[in-house]
């Protein structure tokens, strides 16, 4: 079932810089939800917060009614949280297919010892995530490249091997670090589908961190604007890209003067 992801007044320094300060909003279950705003904004930061990544100063993050702030990331994909980075770390000379499960121990039973000495429940559990994934890579158009490596695959096929990873997660809520960056025009376009027949053949939250505005108008129900780490605004993309503040935040105030 899809999760709801509530935030409460996340403040997150290092040192005495303030990253993030006061940052709140609340993402629907089933939502596809935007986190956008100029180069160090505290985007990322923010999303290491959700994740585990990082330890916050202060605040609530909650997946449902659960607090989850400051738990470590393999926690929390037991609680149904995945995510994908905007720099997909893949073992190159491994196949694609034993890339994608890489991403799944959390779904295997027991632990280290019971998966090195590959005990019966191991052995069945690998067997299921293997079907698994093959069928995520078929369904995200894949398949093809299952015994192939990702040393001999474009940026573009990264993404996708690295979307099938966190999917294999079955997660609840899923966080896509900026899945455009790198791509051509051609390859946003496919990715947009993907994400669409996610939400439709999934039960999922999405939240994406991502620069690309027409990615973020094609597929999100509201966004939240970010700018020096604090929450500028919160709407639609249509009604953030109109919005004075968020124009002035991406390309400053005098240039913003002189378009008026």
């Amino acid at each position: 079932m899809a999760a709801r992801l509530t935030l409460e007044h996340v403040n997150l320094r290092f040192g005495g810089v303030k990253v993030l300060e006061d940052v709140g909003f609340e993402v629907q279950p089933g939502e596809v939800f935007g986190l956008v705003g100029p180069n160090g904004a505290g985007k990322t930061s923010l999303f290491n917060c959700i994740s585990g990544h990082y330890r916050p100063s202060s605040g609530s993050i909650r997946i449902d009614e659960q607090e989850v702030l400051a738990t470590a990331p393999w926690r929390l994909s037991r609680l149904g949280l995945a995510r994908t980075f905007q720099h997909p770390a893949l073992q190159l000379h491994a196949t694609v297919l034993e890339n994608v499960m890489l991403g799944a121990h959390p779904r295997l039973r027991g632990g280290p010892v019971s998966w090195s000495l590959r005990v019966p429940p191991t052995g069945k559990d690998e067997r299921s995530l293997r079907a698994d994934a093959l069928e995520l890579l078929d369904r995200f158009g894949l398949g093809w490249a299952a015994m192939r490596t990702p040393d001999e695959m474009s940026h573009g096929l990264h993404k996708g091997i690295e979307l099938c990873r966190a999917m294999l997660l079955q997660p609840r809520l899923l966080l896509l670090d900026e899945p455009a960056a790198g791509l051509p025009h051609s390859e946003v376009d496919g990715f947009i589908d993907q994400v669409r027949r996610m939400r439709s053949d999934f039960d999922i939250t999405i939240v994406i961190v991502e620069h690309h505005m027409g990615l973020i108008s094609a597929l999100t129900d509201r966004v939240v604007v970010l700018d020096h780490g604090r929450k500028l605004m919160e709407g639609t993309a249509s009604q953030a890209q109109a919005d004075a503040r968020v124009i002035e935040a991406y390309i400053g105030k005098d240039a913003a003067d002189d378009a008026a």
